[in-house]
């Protein structure tokens, strides 16, 4: 498999895991079991279930590793998530809350398919085969252990590969000098995320916002109007491209004709969810949808 077919087919299965993946960000089982434990909020409850496997870390951790979330907004969910429950109950309750999620957008029919089975055995596979040195995120996620039932199985391994991927994409993010904030202006300009979701729900003020606009501005990766210019376009796609080089290792434990069986099998499972609108088509994790 050659460097750049490897690249490929690790944003393939970025492109159809992801949907699968983020349906826990979406579902209202999620909170439900938070809650539950006592956590206070959507957003404790994103930071608490996220962050859950790295342990009882502390907000400045966490907010390196997120990267584009306002640490004021981290600061404000973590480390008081761990007071209400522990890094495992935490592991557990997304667990639940994505086995009820999971049946109800893609019905129990599809959840105990020979597909989802095989789908989770190569997802597994190639998650644990994955050298995850330097990737943070990648490797927390690596040694939660597996699931017994298939679609739980294929879940946790594809946040395994989602977080793979991150940890590279925040290494190409610092390596070409993009600050969190200016990221999310970058992303917003190309019109693949709403700018009101992207500055409110990362805790940026607006005035922040307009400092970071200024930044890329003055580095002319917007225009005047905040729509990204040929300058920003090729910053945005070598950060791609690297982030697909990066994340390239996360299909070698499959092989090319696994990893193309493993993106055969997740590309209905993901046209499924987002069908459903389990997770938005325009979101603020810049999946575009439909895929190109």
């Amino acid at each position: 498999m050659s460097s750049n077919d490897r690249a490929v087919r690790a944003r393939a299965l970025w492109q159809y895991g992801e949907p699968v993946h983020a349906v826990t960000y979406f579902a209202p089982e999620t909170q439900a079991e938070t809650d539950a434990l006592g956590l206070k909020g959507g957003w404790m409850s994103y930071f608490g279930c996220r962050a859950a496997p790295l342990g009882a870390v502390a907000a400045p951790v966490v907010s390196a590793l997120f990267y584009n979330f306002h640490p004021q907004m981290v600061a404000r969910a973590i480390p008081d998530a761990w007071s209400y429950a522990s890094p495992s109950a935490l592991l557990d309750a997304r667990l639940t809350a994505v086995d009820h999620a999971l049946r109800r957008v893609l019905g129990d029919e599809i959840i105990t398919s020979a597909s989802v089975e095989r789908a989770a055995e190569l997802a597994a596979t190639a998650v644990a085969a994955c050298n995850m040195a330097g990737r943070p995120l990648g490797a927390a996620n690596q040694a939660v252990p597996e699931p017994d039932e298939p679609h739980l199985r294929l879940w946790q391994a594809l946040c395994a590969v989602r977080e793979h991927r991150g940890d590279g994409h925040v290494a190409r993010l610092v390596d070409a000098d993009v600050a969190p904030s200016e990221a999310l202006v970058l992303q917003v300009a190309t019109g693949r995320s709403p700018e009101t979701g992207m500055r409110t729900r990362r805790g940026w003020s607006e005035d922040e916002w307009a400092t970071a606009v200024d930044a890329v501005r003055q580095r002319g990766l917007v225009d005047d109007d905040v729509h990204i210019t040929p300058a920003g376009t090729e910053l945005r796609q070598s950060i791609e491209e690297g982030t697909d080089r990066v994340a390239a290792p996360i299909v070698d434990g499959i092989g090319d004709d696994g990893a193309d069986e493993l993106i055969s099998l997740l590309r209905p499972l993901a046209e499924r969810v987002m069908s459903a609108e389990a997770v938005p088509a325009h979101n603020n994790m810049g999946v575009p949808w439909p895929p190109r």
